[in-house]
This record gives structure tokens, sequence and C-alpha cells, in this order.
């Protein structure tokens, strides 16, 4: 039986609520008034049900489909403005026990080569990442109890920290690692993660188990849980996502919604970040294996559907999409990629990429500055900011603020004077010149003279030597 407020696994993903879903948007698909109902609703930014979202998902009517994307693109547009931020995984092991079919860290895969990083090594990663410009990382790493235990992951966070050269520092890690304990989330939340992650990769039980056959993955409810016991250890901002193409979308869509509407009606406040990744090729696994991948055009539509349906909730892109895909997804929604991204065990360190430890295949293979050299060129800000997270501003507090239309008076000052940072201590000579036309217009555009009076100092002793302003 459907209960949003269950702590059950199979009741707040209920299999006969998918599929009624599924269903009753496939019986509306050509229902022009219901669907226009629902795009208004969308319109107030209130967010949508899971069922609502998957009747558009099934909209065969192309002006209410481009209706319905174009409002996807306000939606972004008033609540995040032009702000993206930029971040990089950072991969510390790639020694699994689970069997995941779709992963080539797989205990049974014996061709590509397994590697633990030291804390030296991580220190030199650091270094590395530091001296592009980054600030924020996310943290990966294989689920291995004996290699990998929690304390290895806790001593890499502090490691992670306490690693600063120059003017760089990483002032947020996330951390995407198995799920876990509610002791432990609450050692990761003293350790002073950012956002814990974990994709639930399909929400589709019978698949799950067939594409999870062994490891302690395979428990799809102790999995499917994992968010609550996070929340309730103390980590308040959680991500989720599924692996797109590992099975129906339709099907996926619908349970991604239903675990953010279940974080609501239970912990009191949904997901602060949701993922978009699709299956790629890697070490081993091949695309033939899963006949559900999905095309762009779908791939966008989803994107579009999820910033309706979850208005003030943060969503991220990584590198396994192209440059082309990722342009198109930024405008209908996402609010954080990836930049410089190398996905191997010690990726950061080597002059050459060297993918025989990576977890999948990068895309987007250009360095930190280039991408942000993109942005820039598509008028978007740049952003590296952490304020939020250092101070306070996390779980409900965050969204209330989202939710109240304040939290761009943080946003994009903090998006401005870390893109500044950038600009002084990273960028190629081009991408700075770029880059302060950007900051004086966005400085232009602040409504509020007091804030624009603050920015424009913080601003000046940024290029007068100081660093580290937030709002």
């Amino acid at each position: 039986m459907y209960n949003p407020k269950s702590a059950h696994a199979e009741e707040f993903i209920d299999h006969g609520e998918i599929m009624e879903t599924l269903d009753y948007a496939a019986r509306n698909r050509s229902n022009r008034a219901l669907i226009e109902d629902i795009i208004n609703k969308a319109a107030t930014c209130k967010g949508l049900t899971h069922r609502e979202a998957a009747v558009l998902l099934e909209c065969d009517q192309p002006d209410l489909t481009e209706r319905f994307e174009n409002l996807a693109r306000e939606v972004k547009q008033k609540l995040y403005g032009n702000r993206i931020v930029l971040f990089a995984p950072l991969y510390l092991s790639n020694y699994c026990i689970n069997g995941c079919v779709y992963c080539p860290y797989h205990g049974k895969n014996r061709t590509i080569p397994r590697k633990k990083l030291s804390q030296d090594e991580i220190r030199q990663e650091v270094i590395a990442l530091e001296q592009m410009g980054h600030k924020r990382l996310a943290l990966e790493a294989g689920e291995h109890p004996i290699i990998n235990p929690i304390e290895y992951i806790l001593e890499s966070i502090k490691t992670i920290y306490d690693t600063k050269v120059g003017n760089g520092a990483i002032r947020r890690v996330n951390v995407n690692i198995a799920a876990t304990t509610v002791e432990n989330y609450a050692k990761l939340k003293a350790a002073g993660i950012g956002t814990y992650i974990l994709f639930q990769e399909t929400y589709n039980k019978e698949n799950y188990e067939k594409l999870h056959p062994t490891g302690p993955k395979s428990d799809y409810c102790y999995h499917t849980e994992a968010m609550d016991r996070a929340m309730e250890g103390g980590c308040d901002d959680v991500g989720i996502g599924v692996l797109y193409g590992l099975t129906t979308y339709r099907y996926d869509l619908v349970g991604l919604l239903m675990h953010a509407e279940h974080l609501e009606a239970r912990m009191g406040v949904g997901p602060h970040t949701i993922s978009v990744p699709r299956i790629c090729p890697a070490d081993d696994i091949s695309l033939d294996q899963f006949p559900d991948t999905l095309p762009d055009d779908i791939f966008c539509k989803i994107v579009a559907i999820i910033r309706l349906a979850a208005p003030y909730t943060g969503m991220i892109i990584s590198t396994r999409e192209s440059q082309k895909v990722r342009e198109k997804v930024l405008d209908l929604g996402i609010s954080q990629i990836s930049g410089g991204s190398r996905t191997s065990v010690g990726g950061y360190t080597t002059k050459e990429r060297h993918d025989d430890t990576a977890q999948f295949d990068v895309s987007d293979q250009r360095s930190l500055d280039e991408v942000i050299s993109w942005l820039l060129d598509i008028d978007y800000l740049p952003s590296f900011c952490t304020a939020c997270y250092r101070e306070g501003r996390t779980g409900d507090r965050f969204m209330s603020l989202v939710k109240r239309g304040k939290i761009s008076y943080c946003c994009t000052p903090n998006a401005m004077i870390t893109l500044k940072e950038y600009l002084e201590d990273y960028a190629s000579a081009t991408t700075r010149e770029k880059g302060e036309a950007l900051v004086r217009r966005e400085l232009e555009r602040l409504p509020d003279d007091r804030i624009r009076n603050l920015v424009s100092k913080r601003l000046t002793d940024i290029a007068g030597g100081a660093r580290d302003f937030r709002f």
C-alpha cells in the first residue's frame, strides 16, 4: 500500500502506485485540458506530483511539450538565474565487493586494475585540483568494508580539508559512498561533509535485484532507505538520482519523484540535489547489454520535467554527457556541473588521461578553464560558492530561503566573488578578460544598492589579495 510517510521502501516506492501512474499518464497523453492545468500549476513554482509529472512525460502534443519546456527555462531563471556551480569528482578507490552488472568496479571484473589512494596520494590529487581552481569535490569510492572502511573515508575527508596550496582550498566535500548506518552517517556529518549523495540506480525492485545480484548493495530496501538513515544521522542535505538506461525511464522518473515526495513527507525536507546520469560505456561494460538507453530528446524532456516537479532542488549533470547535451540541459534546469573531471583513481596527478581504473568514459574532456570559458561565452555565471553549507544554511533552512525567494540575495553575490577568486588565481588571460566583463555586468544587475556596494568592495579586496568572503 502506497504511503509516502512510511519508513519502508516498498511502501513509499510502491510498485502498484507506479504502474497505476504510468497507466493514468498513458491514458491522458492527449488530454489537453489536463495537461494545460498541470502546466499552469507548474508555473506557480510549487512543484508537481509524480503523477502530474508522468502525464507531462507522456504528452504527445508538440505545442504543449514546447510550452512546458519553455516554462522549465523560466522557472530555472527565476529561481537560479544564470548561476552554474562547478565541482569535480575525486575517486579514492575502485575496490568493490558488489556485483553490479553495469559498473566496471564489480567484484568479478578481473581486467580493471585495482587501486586505493594513500593519504599522501590524496593530498597530491587535492593539490592538483586546487591548482585548477576547484573548491568543491564529490568524494567517490567503491564499497569494500575491509579495504575502504568508514575510517578510511573519514581520514580522507580530513586530509582533503587540511590540504591547501597557495590560495587554494577545498571548502566543501560532498560524499558519494555506499549505503551505511545511522552511526556512520553521524560520523560523516561530524567530519564536515556537505551533501551525502547516493544513486538508487533504478527503483524497479525486480530489475534492481537482477542488476545487483551479489554484495551488500543487492539489498534493495536497505539501499532505498539510506537517505532516511542519513538524515537521521544529521546529514540534512542529501542527493538522489537514477542511472537512466537501466530500466524504462518512465518507471524510474516516477520512482525518483516518489522518493523526493517521501523525504519531504517523512523527513520534512526533500532532496538537496537530483542527478541525471545516463549509462555509458566503460571497461567490460557495453551499451548493447542495456536496451533501455534513452535518446537525447527524451533525456532533455526529463530534465525539464524534474525542474518543474522539484523547482527548488539543485540538478546535477556530469561529464558523462557531451558539451552539446550539457548546453541543452543547462537551459532546461541543470544548476551544477562537473568540469575538468577524471573518473579514474589517481587521475588528476597524471598529465595524460589513464582510464584503466575509470568508472565510466568521460565525454566532455575539456579542462576546467575551458568549461568556464564556455559558460562565460553562453552568458552563465560560473560559481564556486560554498557559503550556504559553511554558514549553516542547509536542509530545511536552505529550502525555506529558496521558497521565499531570498536565496538569490546570497547566491549571486557569492557566485561573483568566487568567480573573481578564480579569475585572479587560475584563469587563462582570455577567460579572465571574459570573466571580468561578466562580473561587471552582473554587478550592475544587482537590484539592491547596499548589496551592490558591498559586493563591489569585496571584488576590490579580492583583487588586492584577500580571499574567502561570503554572504
